[in-house]
């Protein structure tokens, strides 16, 4: 069940693209790309499947799509029949993070740097300024040249002010965070990324950094806006998730592959993570996705 690499170039002349895509159903391949992707949906409805995300989707909603995450909206059954009128619509604009790597080391553009960093795990933005992005997204098709660029910038800087938003792929799933390097975080995430497989106390975890574990754990807590278990089990069950795609083990294989001691507590914390139980995420996943993995362009 291997995402497929897309390959689609960001014209020469050009920074970034912009497409207004309509069709009958949208693409029907579980993918990724090395630009970074913003995607407006405007009509149409189904199950987006971002990183081991799997939620509904509707129209109106925006969603920020970092380098190499693989992602799918996959329309309902009614979109794809033969007599269907419906329509699959959305406004999609792709660039690569290159294109503002030059502004991203003044002081100025910190929320974009940040705003970047959280793509890597996809992003769906909820705030109440979501139809003024729309809006502006819309002006990209009549603009050029220095205002163009302009706009857009302006997009993505109302995007990193966002408050509400929701992170979609779990921190399991990406394999690193793009942290600052001076970053106590960052020195905690490494080593559970490299460890998670075996236990990890809280106590092992604040001594990383040189913290008492009371001051370490309000520390991620206000950092991270969740506590340290919390992100542990995050980690080992996006990585079960990766493991349970690739349908390579057995349920009890990925169980213990992913640090987990006991199945009943693996099917327990996954379901609490998940809202369904390990068997019921492979079918739900393979079902989407079942015969279609080969589509092209």
């Amino acid at each position: 069940m291997d995402a497929k690499l897309l390959k689609r170039s960001v014209n020469q002349n050009r920074s970034f693209v912009v497409e207004q895509h309509s069709y009958k159903n949208f693409l029907k391949v579980w993918h990724y790309h090395p630009e970074i992707e913003l995607v407006v949906i405007l009509e149409s409805s189904g199950t987006r499947f971002v990183g081991d995300s799997i939620e509904k989707f509707k129209p109106g909603e925006i969603v920020l799509i970092g380098k190499n995450l693989p992602h799918l909206w996959l329309n309902e059954d009614k979109y794809f029949e033969n007599n269907s009128e419906l329509k699959a619509k959305a406004h999609v604009i792709r660039f690569y993070d290159s294109f503002v790597t030059k502004f991203l080391s003044i002081p100025e553009m910190k929320a974009l740097r940040d705003l970047f960093k959280r793509s890597k795990r996809g992003i769906k933005f909820e705030g109440d300024s979501n139809s003024e992005v729309q809006h502006s997204v819309n002006s990209l098709f009549n603009l050029h040249g220095l205002k163009r660029i302009k706009v857009l910038l302006d997009i993505l800087d109302s995007l990193a002010s966002q408050n509400q938003y929701k992170l979609l792929s779990s921190a399991g799933f990406v394999s690193s965070f793009e942290n600052e390097k001076e970053s106590k975080i960052l020195r905690v995430y490494e080593y559970v990324m490299q460890n998670f497989k075996e236990d990890i106390s809280l106590d092992e975890a604040a001594g990383i950094v040189n913290m008492n574990p009371s001051a370490f754990s309000r520390y991620f807590k206000k950092t991270q806006k969740k506590t340290f278990s919390q992100f542990l089990k995050e980690v080992k069950i996006g990585y079960a998730c990766k493991l349970l795609l690739e349908q390579t083990y057995n349920v009890s294989e990925v169980c213990y592959r992913s640090g987990f001691n006991n199945i009943s507590n693996f099917n327990r914390q996954f379901k609490s993570e998940k809202k369904m139980t390990p068997t019921q995420y492979v079918k739900k996943h393979t079902e989407a996705i079942k015969g279609v993995r080969n589509e092209i362009l």
